[in-house]
């Protein structure tokens, strides 16, 4: 029988080294499985529609649109947490935004949602 500090250097004498639970195994080799490019990119779009503050912005962005200062006033974020979710919503074509003087203007693309679903539906395979 070989000793766990003989393998593991940095546990105390007599304690048993820890081998990675049953899901961990499952997650790594999962991971490591070629994932298909289309169902990588739906799974993006549904992680950044995922975070609350984000899906607040989307909320205030359908009544209008809103400078940055607004948004920030409505969710109650800092600046640079305001502008990193703008970011993550621009990245997956959600809002838009444009430069007037020096405030920063933010739009809705309503039409990215339609455009979503049915690519979703599309590559699911439950095109109409």
């Amino acid at each position: 029988m070989v000793d766990a500090t003989t393998t593991h250097p940095h546990l105390e004498p007599g304690a048993a080294a820890l081998s990675p639970s049953p899901a961990r195994v499952r997650g790594t080799i999962a991971a490591a499985v070629a994932q298909p490019e289309d169902l990588r990119q739906l799974r993006a779009f549904h992680k950044v529609m995922a975070d609350v503050n984000r899906l607040r912005i989307v909320r205030r962005l359908a009544e209008g649109e809103a400078t940055v200062a607004e948004l920030i006033a409505h969710v109650g974020l800092s600046q640079p947490l305001v502008s990193w979710h703008l970011g993550r919503l621009r990245a997956a074509g959600v809002v838009e935004t444009r430069r007037h003087g020096r405030e920063t203007i933010c739009r809705l693309r309503e039409e990215a949602f339609e455009e979503f679903a049915a690519r979703e539906r599309a590559i699911l395979g439950f095109a109409s």
